[in-house]
């Protein structure tokens, strides 16, 4: 990687006062890399051998990216994408641009000779090929079992990297949040979340992409919204009026990607939105686009996404 995993996992450590504790797992992880240890990984595409410490990591996933840099660890090569303040580095020339979020460069991968390439859902029909390239894993989430699957990725980084006890930490925060939110959630109504895109509407509700609304924190749903993987049911404004959710949380698709469009409140400002309750009552939500859409469950942002609905309730 492009700093010593010794000196970051140090660094990462400090903050939670395990210094003593750092300094002897990495003396372990610096004989690992050197004794070419390595440790199987199960994940959504089946199980791989992977090294301890790799040294040259790719990811495609920028909620990987996420909890890599919430352990003080970053990846070489990343995916041309619109990345979020907090992992705005990655816009540097430094780092090895490796394709789309959806299109692999393969020359640029192979070039680089990576020791482990890590994949998600947007990626995962390249993961044959890219196998061949060097040790891969599709670290995707599950969105039936979202929670319970974040916690196996993260779970996994910790045991490649020898961060077990940091990320157990951060679990562990993580937990008690989503606890406190969950108990607010009860009494705080129904809640519909949308998506705008190009000035049209989708919905979202339980095990969608957004389900940490309802399936995590407890949001009580405002109808029964289809969902086809990754993509929501499109709706009507209409639909959304005789919804009638308390809660309004909505995602601006266009922000994310960085396409030019009418912004969200744009798109929703007519009479029949303006109808509901949530608008009637000021419960419109607006969730950080980049956040919600394009990084996901990850050791930092999962508490922002946490927090964006907690202030909600």
């Amino acid at each position: 990687m492009n700093t010593t995993v010794k000196s970051r996992l140090l660094a990462a450590s400090a903050a939670f006062s395990l210094l003593a504790l750092s300094a002897c797992g990495q003396e372990a992880g610096a004989s690992a890399a050197a004794a070419g240890e390595t440790v199987t990984i199960e994940h959504a595409q089946g199980s791989t051998a992977v090294p301890v410490n790799p040294e040259t990591v790719y990811s495609f996933d920028l909620g990987v990216l996420d909890s890599l840099d919430a352990l003080g660890l970053e990846a070489d090569g990343v995916p041309e994408a619109v990345f979020p303040e907090s992992l705005s580095k990655y816009e540097d020339g430094k780092y090895t641009k490796i394709g789309s979020m959806k299109e692999p460069d393969f020359e640029a991968i192979s070039a680089g000779a990576p020791d482990l390439i890590i994949i998600s859902g947007r990626t995962a029909g390249a993961y044959e090929e890219l196998s061949k390239i060097a040790p891969t894993i599709d670290l995707s989430i599950d969105q039936a079992r979202a929670l319970e699957s974040f916690t196996g990725q993260a779970e996994n980084l910790g045991r490649i990297f020898e961060a077990e006890d940091l990320v157990s930490e951060k679990l562990a925060a993580i937990d008690a949040q989503i606890e406190e939110t969950r108990a607010k959630a009860a009494d705080a109504g129904k809640g519909l979340i949308l998506l705008t895109s190009g000035g049209e509407v989708t919905a979202y509700g339980a095990g969608s992409r957004f389900g940490l609304v309802h399936d995590v924190l407890g949001v009580p749903t405002a109808a029964e919204v289809k969902a086809d993987g990754a993509h929501g049911e499109s709706v009507s404004f209409e639909f959304v009026k005789e919804t009638n959710p308390d809660l309004l949380f909505v995602v601006d698709r266009d922000a994310a990607m960085g396409t030019e469009g009418e912004a969200a409140a744009a798109v929703l400002d007519n009479d029949l939105v303006k109808s509901t309750n949530a608008v009637r009552n000021g419960r419109i939500v607006p969730l950080d686009a980049t956040s919600w859409y394009n990084v996901g469950y990850g050791l930092n942002n999962l508490p922002a996404m946490v927090g964006d609905v907690e202030a909600a309730l």
